[in-house]
């Protein structure tokens, strides 16, 4: 007999928390990076877009700076209702943030799963959301992660000095994307459990308590958006994605 907790996710039973409660200081600008616009419409909507698109996803929740939550409240209200996102408190770290979209989902009895996802990712496909909802679905956790490209170089120190390099064998390297999709149940437990230990993202948390997480390949494509610079690389994906889409 199947094990109950390997099943594949139903229809809305996978919550979203896409934390949102960042700085534009790394995007040289005052206001929110998310606020910049990805064919005509904030990073952040595009993002909760490509979840939303997805039927096995039933909430999204996102998490707010203090300083933002107005704007969300009132000139992005009606992007917010379009895909009816909660909107939560966030807090000073991303971990204060994500724990708020945990908070907020609660014990809804829908909700098996949930999917950690940066707001400053727009690009994510189709395919790999339902590629890492399938995997995590058999294994409890799973990410999805793209392999290191270029030839990786590590410094060895000596006395604070560096005294030479070293090439690392990349053929096992990975650099984490998002969504991370976890058993909300050991999401939940592994936050609480989280004793202020930096963690640089939810997969470690997870892994801290004794779950494993499964590697998904997933598309470069599924950038971050982190400068400027980053835009115009956005736009030209987002345009081809499109073009795709509709061919």
């Amino acid at each position: 007999m199947q094990d109950p907790s390997h099943q594949p996710p139903t229809l809305g039973s996978i919550a979203v928390v896409m934390p949102a409660a960042g700085s534009g200081t790394r995007f040289g600008s005052e206001h929110n990076k998310l606020f910049a616009t990805l064919a005509g419409k904030p990073l952040w909507f595009r993002s909760a877009e490509r979840l939303a698109s997805s039927a096995l996803v039933g909430r999204i929740v996102m998490p707010v700076s203090d300083t933002d939550h107005a704007a969300f409240e009132n000139e992005f209200s009606d992007l917010v209702a379009e895909l009816r996102i909660e909107i939560v408190r966030g807090g000073d770290q991303r971990y204060d943030s994500v724990w708020a979209g945990i908070q907020a989902i609660g014990d809804d009895p829908q909700v098996r799963w949930i999917a950690v996802h940066d707001a400053a990712r727009p690009l994510v496909s189709e395919a790999d959301l339902a590629a890492v909802f399938a995997t995590a679905s058999q294994s409890g956790s799973a990410i999805l992660a793209s392999p290191v490209p270029g030839t990786i170089r590590r410094e060895i120190r000596i006395s604070g000095q560096t005294a030479r390099t070293e090439t690392v064998d990349r053929r096992d390297l990975y650099v984490a994307l998002t969504p991370q999709v976890f058993d909300a149940g050991v999401l939940r437990n592994a936050y609480q459990k989280h004793n202020g230990r930096p963690a640089t993202d939810d997969a470690e948390l997870v892994e801290r308590i004794g779950h494993a997480v499964a590697i998904v390949r997933g598309s470069a494509d599924n950038l971050k958006i982190t400068y400027p610079e980053d835009l115009a690389v956005a736009e030209a994906i987002f345009a081809r994605q499109t073009k795709k889409h509709d061919a």
